[in-house]
């Protein structure tokens, strides 16, 4: 039975945290834009050292959300912030534009690439691609409704096996690929720009801040918070130092900016086809644990929208026996087919879904930035059993970083960009609608 009134209960571990965010992270984009970040980097060295920089400012971003999340432990995460720095207004506005653009786009993104690959190994016809993401979106959705539970522990199974994967590939490309002769800059190559592969890097990155929406439902918050973030992060910096370690090792940097899927280039270098083979199906396991790590965080927004706004309160109940928000997975399941099938029409789903999401996400990743220092001034009283050290030096840095990635999503994401902006104003008339709801509720 699902009501208003139960909530979510800390039922996972670190672990389980751990692996929701390790297997959100790394999706598919380490397998593509290593590529692209090669094609930008005059170097071998340089193109490593931008992922140790995107792993670098990663970690300052941990460590702001590590003082929000174990703060304000709550399923809204972002919501959550937002409201208590800025209001209800513009909390709405981020939870719409997440049950709209940002988490549904990502869930539709991801479905994309394992039905990418996934036809490469078993087509479906001339639609495959779509019909793979549907099922795989529909299909976790419902391991999800089941309950938290089954949601976990598929997602541990992913992210195990995702792991495991890459570090076969790592070996591989180190161990069994014939290095090439080391090049520092190509001369066919375009003109560099390092900012453009910092963006293709920190997409890559993209992720880890999921983590403030299992909060309240994280055992030992305030100590396994913090651990969770820094934790995922490190991992992931390494796994990914390593990956583009062994793309160099094995193929060159010439050779990486060129390949049109550098992971299967590296492992038929290295293993033939039966390793182009594997690398697909390792492809298509990372994307179905990334879908699945932001269908489980994803819901937990429409949640809390639920709970604060009438207009939205069949979303804000909470199913006690599967410990899971049922009515808001579901919505957003159908929100992500409904994007799906956008994405089929336009025959680009993966870059149609980038294009729709970058700009909407690092606007509110911004203003999240901006709100733990109207917090710190606000409600200076709040206990904050981790408090960012520096302050506001990183706080600071962290926004720079947003506003420089807000302006090139703009720039670069063209009209995609555009209907995802066009589709969070959408939610003003919304806003309007639900305020006359609860004028005259109170009345």
């Amino acid at each position: 039975m699902a009501t208003k009134g139960t909530a979510p209960q800390p039922t996972l571990s670190a672990i389980d945290a751990g692996a929701l965010i390790v297997g959100m992270v790394i999706g598919a984009g380490i397998f593509e834009t290593p590529a692209l970040v090669a094609a930008n980097t005059a170097s071998a060295s340089l193109a490593l050292f931008a992922w140790l920089l995107g792993g670098g400012i990663s970690f300052v971003g941990a460590i702001c959300y590590a003082e929000l999340a174990t703060a304000y432990p709550h399923p809204g995460g972002n919501y959550h912030y937002l409201m208590r720095a800025f209001g209800k207004n513009l909390a709405f506005l981020f939870a719409w534009g997440r049950m709209t653009i940002v988490q549904t786009g990502s869930i539709a993104l991801v479905a994309f690439v394992f039905g990418d690959y996934a036809s490469e190994l078993w087509r479906l016809g001339d639609d495959s691609p779509a019909i793979y993401a549907g099922i795989a979106i529909a299909l976790l959705t419902s391991l999800n409704v089941l309950g938290v539970r089954q949601g976990k522990w598929t997602q541990n199974w992913l992210t195990a096996a995702k792991v495991l994967g890459l570090l076969l590939v790592i070996l591989a490309g180190i161990a069994l690929a014939k290095p090439l002769a080391p090049d520092t800059i190509t001369a066919t190559a375009p003109k560099t720009t390092f900012g453009l592969a910092m963006v293709f890097v920190l997409l890559t990155y993209g992720g880890w801040n999921e983590a403030a929406y299992i909060s309240a439902e994280l055992r030992e918050n305030q100590r396994n918070m913090v651990r969770v973030l820094l934790g995922s992060i490190s991992i992931i910096a390494v796994i990914y130092l390593l990956i583009n370690f062994a793309y160099i090792h094995g193929l060159g940097l010439e050779e990486m900016a060129k390949s049109k899927a550098v992971a299967a280039d590296l492992m038929r270098r290295a293993m033939g086809e039966n390793g182009a083979k594997f690398v697909s199906f390792l492809i298509a396991v990372s994307a179905l644990g990334a879908a699945n790590a932001t269908i489980f965080t994803g819901a937990r927004t429409n949640y809390a929208l639920g709970q604060d706004f009438s207009m939205f309160s069949l979303l804000g109940r909470w199913q006690a026996r599967g410990n899971t928000p049922t009515n808001a997975l579901f919505v957003q399941g159908a929100i992500a087919l409904l994007l799906v099938f956008l994405g089929a029409i336009t025959r680009k789903g993966f870059e149609t879904m980038v294009d729709y999401t970058a700009p909407v996400f690092w606007f509110f990743f911004l203003l999240s930035g901006i709100a733990l220092m109207v917090l710190r001034r606000k409600e200076p009283n709040v206990p904050r059993p981790f408090p960012v050290p520096f302050y506001p030096v990183i706080p600071l840095l962290f926004c720079v970083t947003c506003g420089y990635l807000l302006y090139s999503s703009l720039v670069y994401t063209g009209i995609g960009g555009t209907i995802g902006v066009a589709v969070l104003l959408t939610g003003v008339p919304l806003l309007l609608l639900s305020r006359q709801t609860r004028e005259s509720e109170s009345e």
